[in-house]
């Protein structure tokens, strides 16, 4: 058991029966009754959940409830229903998810219609018992499920107990069904009209049947019935309605009407009401019915349609929820059962029900006991032998293969002769009767003296939770459930579409003489493989009390709680939980509950949880033996130690609380004494107002002089305000454009304003020239910058410059990146290419001019065949020391390199090109950014002539002429 923190906070009785000092049925009981009149209707016992039925509404199954325990275990939600709504609430979405979550949802209404009738103890009592498998994917999501059902209380069709209801479906199809549809299956709405439905109990308070009918239809149709499924099923029903109304007389309507709605010859039919076959290997004897052997053989035939029907209905549910994908699922079991009953008239069917509650108290102590000794284990605290009542003995009693009741019940069945209820009770004294947990008239032991307040027909069972009367009339006749092979035979020649289905054991072709197992042999066979699956799953279980009879809220019954506590074993579980350590936490939250109880751990204890807890214990001298040291727990073996903490925690709040309200009392005198101060200060301020505004009087009489001596003056200045008024009007209406470029500005009107109207002008420049570079792209800005450098570099020093202003720099000209001709070369360029044209490349020897791709990088330039594009010379631009250029209108520029260089071998480059301007510029800004290139102009006197002219003087000397411009 871990206890959350708020288990202890605010707790009305006791939240955890384990916890509650001193342990005995009547302070059991208190406690389930202070909670229950606090509207507080669960109740641990451990991991176990009491769940008192308040018989009203509380905000407790609210959207914001289901968020807060998302991520919880499931025990702390209220039953089966509930626990399907906190899944379908937490999953995960999507049109899929919601539509297997839909489908899981609307099979309740369906099975509840079907299997669930009012009794004396509950308006809606399930007759038969549900284990649910949902299916989940490895995100959590509902992938889909599987439905168990167990032991239909099919008794009920043609028989209730005073004060009870058939099944509600019978109810629901006569209230909501309509006249058409009534009128197709020749029913009748008023319930007097059919024998298999009790009048004194035909509505109940609180039940619509009508509504719940048309719920019904539409769960069906969620799951994924057909209509024609539909109209079969409800054809079934009201065939099992018209059964009971047969009676064997000549002209018999509800048998014709019955015989119409399956499709079956009524002559048939009334054959196989009238005679039985018994077959045995050869041979084949017919015999007749009489009148009550006729009738068994009806209300046989009802019980097994019925049943039937509602075995094929869980079956088409499942192929509805069944999961699609075969991968590896997460299975979340959920077992809605009949509990223990114990009635004025124990019949058959209680005796298997109680048989079934004996072995799910046999698991659950079982996994009790294996969870508490994991833990133990796992928390490496040592384990010691819990004593406990083990009700294997009573199992054994009821399902031994020899010796046991079932089997005894089994023996008389197929015993050949006489076979009565009363035989059966005699075998039950011969064999039983030495048996201290069994009772009759004939049973004799060591612990009981013959009890003649036992009458003749009955046996008593001392099962876990008290002793239990059984009546054996009809153990026999349930425990064979005979349905005579002619009613078979004939069901299978109907031509609906279900009879067939469930009927196989009527193919003439398909005759089997083994006898059919019987009832008790099936169910201890359920509830063995149900056994099973629960033993390979970690159970969590909600225990269910009514607290009255009379099913009002406000309610409780003292008596009727106190007996099915006994019946739920719920003492027998306290006991196992508190015979080790009653209570346990781990050492975070525990440390953190309880840390003020001790300095050395208030108010932060830095180091590791478990040693805080080591000495918070140490300080205040808990005994070594009342508690114990786990991994990741601490272990308390008494509740009263537990209290003895709470006390002295509580205590201890109070006296924080009194530190609380001190520090808060100075905090509001400091606050009120802080106000004072401030009100010191407005005072002050306002009497230094006071002594301004007198002396500002005083000023006010000087001012009001000087004013009448100012007057002459204000004329003057008002004028040049008017004036000023009109500069700037007239400068609104005659401003320049927005063109940087545009050089013209008013005239100025007045000479005062000459330095204003200079001003102006320049502030208007700068903020249009702000204006018109915002406008500008990264790729224009760029290009405006080089155009930019290119003028800071060239104007007014080369005359070949203004013919490049208004020629945009490409930069690739000659398209080298999509050119398939110069490919191998641009591969061969290792950096960024930002320049690529055709330049003349001047020949030492000769003076002439070779065409030559010229390519600029970041880091060096290379000079390429025009037509092969072979890579003829490259340099890095570390090697170049300057470019010299003339201050004419030629193209030619020298490149000089540094001498010593790898590169000065081949000496210096002559090159002309007619875009000089931005090639020089690009090759300035790569070397202007690491000084590594200067760009030096050569004055020289321009020839006259027509062209540019290269001439060799001597082996040293090239010389160039330019034109004059």
């Amino acid at each position: 058991m871990e206890v959350k923190t708020s288990l202890l906070d605010n707790m009305i009785g006791v939240g955890d029966m384990v916890l509650i000092e001193p342990l005995s049925e009547d302070t059991f009981i208190e406690n389930l009754k202070k909670r229950f009149d606090h509207n507080e209707i669960y109740t641990y016992i451990g991991s176990v959940v009491i769940s008192m039925n308040p018989y009203k509404s509380l905000p407790i199954y609210t959207a914001e409830k289901v968020e807060e325990y998302r991520n919880r275990n499931f025990y702390e939600l209220k039953a089966s229903k509930f626990v399907m709504s906190y899944v379908a609430a937490v999953c995960g979405k999507g049109q899929e998810v919601n539509k297997v979550k839909e489908q899981l949802l609307q099979s309740n209404p369906v099975l509840e219609a079907f299997g669930n009738a009012k009794t004396v103890r509950n308006d809606n009592s399930s007759r038969f018992g549900k284990y649910m498998d949902i299916e989940f994917d490895f995100k959590g999501d509902p992938l889909g499920g599987v439905i168990s059902n167990y032991l239909l209380e099919k008794s009920r069709v043609v028989k209730q107990p005073r004060g009870e209801r058939n099944f509600h479906i019978f109810y629901q199809l006569l209230s909501g069904a309509s006249d058409d549809t009534l009128k197709k299956l020749k029913l009748d709405r008023d319930f007097s009209k059919y024998n298999y439905l009790s009048l004194d109990s035909a509505t109940v308070n609180g039940l619509d049947d009508a509504a719940s009918f048309r719920t019904v239809r539409n769960a069906m149709q969620i799951v994924g019935f057909m209509e024609d499924e539909v109209q079969s099923i409800l054809e079934l029903v009201a065939a099992v309605l018209k059964l009971g109304n047969i009676e064997f007389k000549p002209e018999s309507r509800y048998l014709k009407e019955m015989c119409e709605l399956l499709g079956i010859e009524q002559s048939v039919l009334e054959r196989a009401f009238s005679f039985r076959t018994v077959e045995a290997k050869m041979e084949k004897v017919s015999t007749s019915l009489n009148v009550a052997q006729a009738y068994y053989a009806r209300d046989a035939l009802a019980k097994n349609l019925y049943s039937r029907l509602f075995s094929w209905l869980v079956n088409r549910i499942n192929e509805s929820i069944k999961a699609q994908t075969k991968t590896h699922k997460k299975v979340m079991g959920v077992l809605d059962i009949y509990g223990f009953e114990i009635f004025e008239d124990n019949s058959f069917e209680q005796f298997i029900i109680n048989y079934c509650n004996e072995k799910l108290q046999q698991i659950f102590i079982e996994l009790t006991l294996r969870e508490e000794q994991e833990e133990y284990i796992r928390e490496g605290i040592e384990w010691t032998n819990i004593e406990y009542f083990n009700n294997a003995i009573i199992c054994d009693l009821i399902e031994n293969n020899k010796n046991g009741i079932l089997a005894m019940l089994d023996e008389e069945c197929l015993r050949p002769g006489t076979v009565t209820d009363e035989t059966f009770l005699d075998k039950l004294n011969t064999v039983c009767a030495e048996h201290q947990h069994f009772e009759s008239r004939q049973s004799k032991n060591s612990k009981f003296l013959t009890d003649h307040s036992l009458p003749h027909n009955c046996f008593r069972i001392q099962h876990y939770a008290g002793k239990v009367l059984y009546r054996v009339e009809g153990f026999v006749d349930k425990n064979n459930d005979l349905l005579y092979r002619d009613l078979s035979q004939a069901m299978y020649k109907a031509n609906h579409s279900l009879i067939k289905i469930l009927f196989p054991e009527g193919n003439p072709a398909k005759v089997n003489l083994k006898r059919p197992p019987t009832a008790g042999f099936q169910f201890r066979a359920s509830v063995g493989t149900l056994m099973k699956n629960l033993l390979t799953k970690n159970p969590n279980y909600i225990r269910c009390i009514k607290p009255n009879d009379k099913k009002a809220a406000h309610i409780f019954t003292d008596s009727l709680v106190c007996h099915q506590a006994r019946y739920l074993g719920l003492m027998e579980n306290v006991r196992v939980r508190r015979a080790g350590y009653a209570f346990r936490q781990p050492y975070e939250p525990c440390l953190e509950r309880y840390k003020m109880l001790c300095k050395q751990t208030w108010p932060h204890w830095k180091g590791p949880a478990r040693e805080g807890v080591e000495v918070l214990l140490k300080n205040l001298q808990v005994r070594a033996e009342d508690f114990a040291y786990g991994r990741s727990k601490i272990f308390i073996r008494n509740p009263r130690t537990l209290f003895f903490l709470e006390e002295k925690r509580r205590q201890c709040l109070e006296d924080l609380a009194t530190l609380i309200q001190k520090i808060y009392r100075g905090w509001k005198c400091r606050t009120h004494f802080l106000l004072l101060k401030k009100s010191q200060v407005v005072v002050a301020a306002w009497y230094r107002r006071f002594n301004i505004r007198s002396s500002a009087l005083v000023l006010q009489s000087f001012i009001r002089g000087w004013k009448v001596g100012f007057r002459c003056t204000a004329c003057h200045f008002l004028y040049f305000c008017v004036q000023m008024q009109k500069y700037f009007m007239g400068l609104k209406k005659t401003m320049p454009s927005m063109s940087p470029v545009d050089k013209s500005w008013p005239a100025r009107p007045y000479g005062f304003l000459d330095g204003m109207h200079q001003e102006l002008r320049r502030i208007f420049h700068l903020w249009r020239c702000k204006k018109y570079r915002s406008q500008f792209t990264e790729e224009k800005k760029a290009t405006y910058e080089e155009k930019l450098a290119a003028s800071e570099l060239f104007k007014d020093k080369k005359a070949l410059y203004p013919s490049s202003v208004g020629q945009p720099f490409k930069g690739d000209y000659v398209e080298i990146t999509k050119n398939p001709k110069y490919q191998k070369l641009n591969s061969l360029v290792e950096d960024k290419v930002l320049l690529a044209d055709v330049v003349s490349k001047i020949n030492r020897a000769n003076g002439k001019g070779a065409p030559r791709i010229f390519l600029l990088t970041k880091k060096s330039f290379v000079l390429a065949d025009q037509k092969t594009g072979q890579v003829k010379a490259s340099v890095p631009l570390l090697d170049l020391s300057s470019v010299s250029v003339s201050t004419q209108s030629d193209g030619f520029f020298a490149l000089k390199l540094k001498e010593g260089s790898t590169s000065a071998a081949k000496g210096d480059f002559l090159l002309s090109s007619d875009r000089l301007i931005e090639i020089i510029t690009k090759l300035h800004r790569i070397g202007a950014a690491s000084d590594k290139v200067c760009v030096k102009f050569i004055q020289g006197t321009p020839k006259n002539g027509n062209g540019v002219a290269c001439k060799r003087k001597n082996n040293r000397l090239l010389e160039v002429s330019v034109p004059s411009p």
